[in-house]
Formats: C-alpha cells, sequence, structure tokens
C-alpha cells in the first residue's frame, strides 16, 4: 500500500492514506480554470494551516487558455490571495484534435458567465518553463495539483524528464475510466505524465469524485455557493459533483481518503469533506 505521502504501507496498516506532519504543504496548482477548479482553489485558499497556494499554471480545456487565466485571477482575488503568481500555459493539446470547450458545463467563458474578471498577476515564463523553474529550486518541497488537461506536465517533462521525481506528491484529477475528461481533451499528455517516473503520484477519478454530491444551498461562502449553483444549474440539477475540490483536499486532509496499490483513489469521506467545504467563508 502507498499512500499520498509516499510511505509504504502494509496490508494490515489499514487503507486509509495516512496524514504527514510537515505542513503547510507548498501547492502548485495547474488548471483549466472551470467551476470546480474555482473551488478548489477557494478550498485550497480555505486551509492556509495545511496548504499555501505557491504558484498558478493555466492550460486549455474548460475555456480558451486567455479566460483561464482571467478566471484565475478572480477567483485567487475572491480569496483575498491575490500577488500568488499565475503562469500561462498550452493553448491546445500536444498535436492531437481541436481544443474540445465544454460551455454547457462550464459556461462560454468557464466560470458560469458569473462575473466580471480580475486580472492576476502573471508571470513571463511559459507555464512549462514555470513548473520546471520550481520543482528545481526546491527538489521534493512542492506539491503539484493537476487539475485541467496534462498539456503544460507533458511540455514541461521535455524540459526535465524527471520533473515529477522533484516534487513531493503529484496529485492528478483524472483517472482511466471513460469519462475521464482531462484525459480524452490531451490523451498523449496523459499518457507521457501518467508514464513518467515520479516520486508520489495519486489519480483521483471521477469515479470516486462523482459520488460526492454538494447542495449549494449549503455553502456558507456567498461566492463558492454561487459557484456550485451554476454549476448544478447547468447540468439542470439541485445536487452537483465538485470534482476538483475533492482532488484539493486529498493535500489537505489525506486521512479522508483510501488510495489503492496502483495510487489510485478509491474512497473518500464524504461526510467530512461536505462539512468542511460548507463551513468555508471569505467574507
Amino acid at each position: 500500500m502507498v499512500d499520498v505521502n509516499g510511505r509504504i504501507r502494509s496490508a494490515s496498516a489499514g487503507r486509509r492514506a495516512g496524514t504527514d506532519s510537515r505542513y503547510p504543504r507548498l501547492v502548485v496548482v495547474d488548471t483549466d480554470c472551470g467551476l470546480d477548479d474555482a473551488l478548489a482553489l477557494l478550498y485550497l485558499a480555505a486551509h492556509p494551516a495545511e496548504a499555501e497556494l505557491a504558484a498558478v499554471t493555466t492550460v486549455h480545456g474548460n475555456a480558451p487558455v486567455g479566460s483561464v487565466v482571467a478566471n484565475v485571477g478572480h477567483v485567487l482575488a475572491a480569496a483575498g490571495i491575490p500577488e500568488v503568481p499565475v503562469g500561462v500555459g498550452a493553448a491546445g493539446p500536444l498535436g492531437g484534435p481541436p481544443l474540445l470547450l465544454a460551455p454547457g458545463t462550464h459556461g462560454a467563458d468557464g466560470l458560469g458567465d458569473l462575473v466580471v474578471r480580475t486580472p492576476p498577476s502573471v508571470v513571463a515564463r511559459p507555464a512549462a518553463e514555470r513548473l520546471v523553474e520550481l520543482a528545481r529550486a526546491r527538489p521534493g518541497h512542492y506539491d503539484l495539483l493537476a487539475l485541467g488537461p496534462l498539456t503544460n506536465v507533458a511540455l514541461a517533462l521535455r524540459l526535465e524528464p524527471e520533473l515529477l521525481t522533484l516534487f513531493r506528491s503529484v496529485v492528478v484529477m483524472g483517472g482511466p475510466g471513460p469519462d475521464e475528461t482531462n484525459v480524452r481533451r490531451d490523451p498523449s499528455a496523459a499518457a507521457r505524465v501518467l508514464g513518467a517516473p515520479a516520486n508520489r503520484l495519486v489519480t483521483v477519478g471521477v469515479d470516486v469524485t462523482a459520488t460526492v454530491l454538494v447542495d449549494p444551498a449549503d455553502l456558507r461562502d456567498g461566492f463558492a455557493a454561487a459557484l456550485a449553483a451554476r454549476y448544478a444549474s447547468l447540468r439542470g440539477r439541485r445536487l452537483t459533483p465538485v470534482h476538483d475540490a475533492v482532488a484539493a483536499a486529498l493535500l489537505v486532509h489525506p486521512d479522508w481518503f483510501t488510495v489503492s496499490d496502483a495510487g489510485a483513489v478509491t474512497d473518500v469521506d464524504r461526510a467530512a469533506f461536505l462539512t468542511d467545504l460548507a463551513a468555508m467563508d471569505f467574507g
């Protein structure tokens, strides 16, 4: 058994991912910032004692990358951390099919067409170079949370083939199932990343995250509630999954998760996560 912190655990030790005393984690998020990505960023920002959001890189996916950058800027401002540096990443997949957007799921702009955008603190380096720069600067210190197509990470691996061994851990929102949008949007990148040598890599599939359903009315924070409500309404539902926010919780509360020998999340404490998500409040 390998838990999210990379420790080998015997079967008799149980199947829960263990805790780690080295907090706060320094988290780098690679995102195609849609509605659930935004909730993931808010969730990390709401837990500064456990996770410090060190940098964000942006990638195509839920919206064109320019909209993704603007979305990230607005979410960071709403969370009270507008100073977090943002890198601009790949506008499309690695030599694959045209970009598939998700207006029916995330709105035309990726953030439910809800808000006026706030420009972020954009760094000059492209996202792939930024990932390599961070990993090389402090090997074993940063955790990478990949919430979108894996194009940026695959491009970074071309620059530094040992990239994933330089991160303390890598958490990927995606898995092998047919409903894994992030994998479908750049299958070549996904194959490259998931096959690369890594220090600690855990995948979080929609087979698990789709079972964690949020009632937007339960969320205390107004912006978070609006995001969740829009996500639900675009899907024609009252309750909604918040896929990427569940993946983010793995870095905050690893003890809530069960991870297989292959490094895939198989279960999560839904009640604990939903209670924690509902308690977020940015004033």
